[in-house]
């Protein structure tokens, strides 16, 4: 059955790619210019929040760090820090760094859900490594390779943006026997890589040693590139890389999940796979350990 929600996102796919077409048509794709103006408007509040409180000696986030440069660059006309850049760039890092983060999470429980064995192997290894009286921290990633490659191996599997973003090229470039015009948009399939046979044997399979060496370290791959490549990768793999690790292990740490159907009848299709691969409607249990 096809959603609401569905035809919503291939709508946005589909201006994305035939913007001077859809503007002159009727259709939910409009609402996206809506929902994108409320979210600025909250952006814009929460502006003038921080500079009622601004303390440039201890800024307090991301707004106050932009907001103190503007106030030290305020007699220079040509500044990237005004007003427009500010509530733009944290728009841009709200909705960057949110949602991929968010589904790539809720599909790493899903794949938890149809293997349990995998969500045994990292539970003993987090009460190995961390136990039970702390919360996991960033510095606990590298004691924990089994962990580390699970994590590794759900954003290559689900390659949640499977072409990217939209790019352009700065100059012709000469690409096999073609030639790429300047300004061209080009769409990286991350997906080639990250299904590489070579590189990942039978790569349709979800399986941690991918990410694993025969003695059980941690195997770093190249083809490892679910934040797009080149100088325009996401600026926020690292934050958002460490926001993975953490939420899962802190949820495995206090929490065994269970399906509340066998894990055969789990589906890990994706319901829509278009800009995004958005993971099928589940429900889990949660017992605490």
């Amino acid at each position: 059955m096809v959603t609401p929600r569905t035809l919503l996102f291939l709508s946005f796919q589909l201006y994305q790619m035939f913007s001077y077409i859809l503007d002159y048509l009727p259709g939910p794709h409009n609402n996206l210019f809506i929902e994108t103006d409320a979210i600025k408007a909250f952006v814009a509040e929460e502006v003038k929040l921080h500079q009622a409180s601004l303390d440039p000696s201890a800024p307090q986030d991301f707004i106050d760090c932009f907001l103190s440069k503007m106030q030290e660059e305020k007699d220079n006309p040509k500044s990237h820090f005004h007003m427009t850049n500010l509530i733009t760039s944290t728009f841009d890092l709200f909705i960057g760094g949110t949602e991929t983060t968010s589904t790539t999470t809720r599909y790493g429980l899903l794949l938890l859900l149809k293997y349990p064995k995998i969500q045994e192997k990292v539970q003993e290894e987090i009460d190995r490594v961390v136990g039970r009286s702390r919360r996991p921290c960033v510095a606990d990633r590298t004691q924990m390779p089994y962990t580390d490659a699970v994590v590794h191996e759900i954003q290559r599997f689900i390659t949640l943006i499977p072409m990217s973003l939209p790019h352009a090229v700065t100059k012709d470039v000469h690409f096999r026997d073609y030639v790429i015009p300047k300004g061209t948009t080009v769409f990286p399939l991350l997906s080639t890589a990250l299904y590489d046979s070579k590189e990942f044997p039978n790569p349709t399979e979800f399986n941690p040693g991918h990410f694993l060496n025969q003695n059980g370290t941690f195997r770093k791959s190249e083809f490892f590139i679910p934040f797009s490549a080149g100088k325009r990768i996401c600026p926020g793999e690292g934050l958002a890389r460490m926001e993975i690790f953490l939420f899962l292990t802190a949820i495995l740490q206090n929490f065994t999940l269970k399906p509340v159907v066998s894990p055969e009848e789990l589906s890990i299709t994706p319901t829509l796979s278009g800009t995004g691969n958005v993971p099928p409607y589940y429900q889990l249990c949660a017992i605490p350990r």
